[in-house]
């Protein structure tokens, strides 16, 4: 029907005056604005990362694309003054020409953007929206196109309209098209693709008369002769900024705010922003009137995402961000290329990745194997609820912590089985009977239930490494092996019992380490800096994927900053985590009495399992009379901690210098960045990975002094450490665990 509807619409629009078009195109556009107010100019769901997405080049925090269509010959005068415009700016773009419309684009002009570092691209064939009237229409039109991209040396190309069949673009010699968008109810076919990231199409199969005389390869510029450059697919390019001509034409907007605003979000979601302008709708006598807006508003636009973004954004040419896509999606047997290694299938018509992959986990058996409590333990318990989530029918292997729980349950469709062994820190030998004792109960557990129905995968959780052998009988029956390794465990028992990198012990355990890496199909673990530590000694990186310890947003919801102290009746600083030497609850308790006098208000808010070290730190703090300045809170569960988290003014990460301390990336950190608050955290690898200097606020490892003047400065400039979490923060929806829940399920479908 709205087919039918637009034909009829672009038959009879050559005879309707412009303006008269203009004003029911804008009483129908502020009618559409109310109405869907809460798909745009935001779609919620379309921040969601294509599986294994890698990020963008040079770990840019988003891309911006700049492209310009040229409807009419008003247009086309105007585009000299426009790119004199965006050179004084700093800024470069494209530029989409009608072949066969009003105007005749001319040679010299081409060159001169080409060779000024600009693009060319081509816009329709006509621009008179009757390019889609039916699929012979098409293919005879698709050879002038094609005509036009090689006489042109054009990459791209854009339909009149943002009219869209994505499954016949493929007749076009394209790197990329650039006809959709994420959202963008006024337009005539309103169906948006809900993603702010570039993908990519695949042709379909090929019949054997057309593939042959020639090879698949994997880079546009390389795959196929000329004259069949998009034989295996494009990448599509949806815009995700509303069009100059909604906003400033339709919906007389005064300012480019809403540009910033929705900049902004793309931002912190690390996607793409790409935006359309139209030279035939620019004024650049300062002018306004029905059909034309001031240059200056897109001018205002460039100079603030200069100004704001310095350093965060990849500026780049739409055919660089296609060539881009390209390479990291599209890989040998056309897979995606994954960030975290392995491969991913391949967009069909710009239907999501997620879609594409997470069909295999429906309907298939999984367990768990963790030695520790569910659902105490927050990493295991997202990772089965996540599959669970998926259809994925999940047996769960833990600890029984006392009689109080139930050996059996069902939580939320998991299939809860807890083995009586209570989880006791001792020495060397504690740990060794009892992961013994557990290994030998999982095994039992695991071979007894696969002989009744087999498992398709396991996923097993560090530590100890060498659990993974208490799935021997499954993965001889044909499961497939997940290694989860939470903690390098040479490295923490080397911080443990203070041994020497070089000693038996820890050379035992690294031999245990590759052997249960082998064992396993695939690892998992939780940032980059673990990843190059088992890379370097134990596997290939294609055998790794990174899925980091991010809060679920459900629970710690996003808030942007805030502070508590404007009356400066109570300053609190919060240490969540475990009361052990390495994490430092020492060296905050010493921070606290060195801002005794400049914070007199100030207290530290602990909440953690008590531990004989807490003891011992809490006794030597009421020698230092600090007792009635620590509040003790005990163990919360995570809405408890969402509310003491929104009523701190700081939380703080004192970890004492180590070689696990060094890899670590405490979720703590991303807690207390969800909520919008500072976090004082020590300059280490595994951080420092992940967070600009800019990012955090820093102190120097186990150095008691530097934590006490961060503090310091958060309290005594709120409004610098405020700017600080707002950037903080968009690290931490670039990792959030909406994208890790993506990587997760790409690394158990990649077994199945």
């Amino acid at each position: 029907m709205r087919m039918l509807r637009n034909r009829i619409y672009y038959r009879i629009k050559p005879f309707v005056p412009q303006s008269v078009r203009t004003t029911i195109r804008r009483k129908y556009a502020l009618y559409q604005r109310t109405r869907t107010a809460g798909v745009w100019p935001i779609i919620p769901g379309s921040e969601r990362r294509p599986i294994s997405w890698p990020g963008w080049p040079g770990g840019k925090q988003f891309a911006l694309v700049l492209t310009h269509d040229v409807e009419t010959a008003v247009g086309l005068q105007r585009c000299s003054q426009l790119m004199a415009l965006e050179q004084e700016v700093g800024f470069r773009s494209s530029y989409n020409f009608v072949p066969e419309g009003e105007y005749t684009v001319s040679k010299e002009l081409r060159d001169a953007l080409r060779s000024q570092g600009f693009e060319v691209g081509v816009h329709d064939l006509k621009h008179d929206g009757l390019l889609y009237k039916s699929r012979h229409e098409f293919s005879n039109r698709a050879k002038r196109i094609n005509h036009y991209l090689r006489e042109w040396h054009a990459e791209g190309f854009r339909s009149a309209f943002m009219l869209n069949q994505l499954d016949w673009l493929h007749d076009l010699d394209i790197c990329y098209d650039a006809s959709t968008f994420d959202t963008d109810p006024f337009e005539p076919q309103p169906q948006g693709q809900e993603t702010i990231f570039p993908f990519w199409v695949n042709r379909p199969p090929l019949r054997k008369s057309e593939v042959t005389g020639f090879g698949v390869r994997s880079t546009c510029e390389m795959s196929y002769p000329e004259s069949v450059r998009s034989s295996t697919g494009y990448v599509e390019l949806p815009y995700t900024l509303p069009q100059d001509s909604t906003l400033f034409v339709l919906l007389q907007e005064k300012t480019p705010e809403m540009w910033m605003q929705k900049l902004e979000w793309l931002a912190q979601n690390g996607g793409m922003a790409l935006v359309i302008t139209h030279p035939d709708y620019m004024s650049f006598n300062g002018s306004r009137s029905g059909s034309e807006y001031p240059v200056t508003l897109y001018r205002q636009f460039l100079e603030r995402v200069r100004e704001q973004y310095a350093g965060a954004y990849w500026h780049a040419l739409p055919k660089e961000v296609a060539s881009y896509t390209r390479r990291v999606t599209v890989g040998r047997g056309n897979s995606v290329a994954s960030s975290n290694g392995g491969a991913v299938a391949t967009l069909d018509s710009g239907e999501p990745a997620k879609l594409a992959n997470r069909w295999r986990l429906r309907g298939k058996r999984g367990a768990v194997v963790l030695f520790s409590y569910y659902p105490s333990d927050s990493r295991p318990r997202r990772a089965a609820q996540a599959l669970r989530q998926e259809g994925v029918s999940i047996d769960f292997i833990c600890l029984r912590r006392d009689k109080t729980e139930s050996a059996r349950e069902v939580d939320n469709g998991i299939n809860i089985i807890r083995i009586p062994i209570k989880r006791e820190r001792g020495g060397k030998w504690s740990y060794i009977r009892q992961y013994a004792l557990f290994i030998l109960c999982a095994f039992g557990h695991l071979s007894a239930r696969s002989l009744k129905r087999r498992y398709d995968f396991i996923h097993v959780h560090n530590m100890p490494d060498v659990l993974v052998f208490s799935a021997i009988v499954p993965k001889l029956q044909g499961a497939r092996i997940l290694l989860d390794l939470h903690d390098p465990v040479p490295e923490l028992m080397e911080t443990i019992f203070d041994l020497p990198s070089d000693s038996a012990a820890v050379r035992s355990l690294r031999k245990l380490e590759k052997w249960s890496i082998r064992f396993a199909d695939h690892v998992i673990t939780v940032n980059k800096a673990c990843k190059q530590i088992y890379t370097a000694r134990s596997c290939p990186a294609d055998k790794i994927t990174v899925v980091a310890n991010s809060p679920e947003e459900t629970v710690f919801g996003f808030r942007p900053p805030s502070r508590n102290g404007h009356d400066r009746k109570g300053f609190s600083i919060l240490y969540h985590g475990s009361l052990l030497p390495r994490n430092g609850f020492d060296i905050a308790i010493d921070a606290l009495a060195k801002i005794r006098r400049s914070i007199p208000e100030a207290r530290l808010v602990v909440c953690a399992e008590r531990t004989p070290f807490f003891a011992q730190t809490m006794d030597a703090a009421a020698k230092r009379s600090l007792t009635d300045r620590i509040e003790y809170l005990g163990v919360k569960n995570r809405a408890d901690m969402v509310a003491i988290i929104k009523n701190c003014d700081v939380g703080i990460i004192p970890n004492r210098r180590s070689v696990f301390a060094d890899l670590n990336t405490p979720t703590r950190i991303f807690e207390c960045l969800a909520l919008g608050k500072p976090v004082i955290a020590p300059r280490t690898r595994g951080i420092c990975d992940y967070f600009a200097e800019s990012d955090l606020v820093f102190f120097e490892v186990g150095n008691a002094d530097d934590l006490a003047r961060q503090l310091e400065f958060v309290y005594s400039d709120p409004a610098e450490a405020e700017k600080i979490v707002h950037r903080g923060q968009r690290v931490y929806q670039n990792n959030s665990w909406s994208h890790q829940h993506a990587n997760l399920i790409h690394a158990v479908s990649g077994l199945l």
